[in-house]
């Protein structure tokens, strides 16, 4: 399975693959052009709830990983087609967070191994 992770400000590159973004809200000062998305999945990223509570506090990252893929368990059928992809072709996850190993990005990545 094929799966990087990238901040959507970073510049997009041709082995990107298919290009998805993870967040639930769209990122300040990028535009929908640069952004060079091929989905947007906001629907997987973490509540509203959680990502509050999380705040990116890394005292905290053990409890929202658990949480976050907790809820992952309810969009497994949605992620799924994802995960498939993944197998045949480079899937990049895409998210907002400066912190590149304590984001919604790594459980998800963490989540489609589990799926796939």
């Amino acid at each position: 399975m094929r799966v990087a992770l990238k901040r959507i400000y970073d510049r997009p590159e041709s082995d990107d693959g298919y290009r998805v973004l993870v967040d639930r809200l769209w990122p300040r000062g990028v535009s929908k052009d640069e952004a060079k998305l091929d989905e947007w999945m906001k629907s997987v990223a973490p509540s509203d709830a959680l990502r509050s509570w999380f705040g990116h506090d890394r005292s905290r990252w053990n409890a929202f990983r658990k949480r976050y893929l907790s809820e992952l368990k309810t969009h497994r059928e949605e992620l799924r087609p994802l995960a498939e992809r993944a197998k045949r072709e480079p899937v990049t996850l895409l998210y907002a967070a400066k912190d590149p190993d304590h984001n919604n990005a790594v459980v998800l990545r963490q989540y489609m191994r589990m799926l796939g």
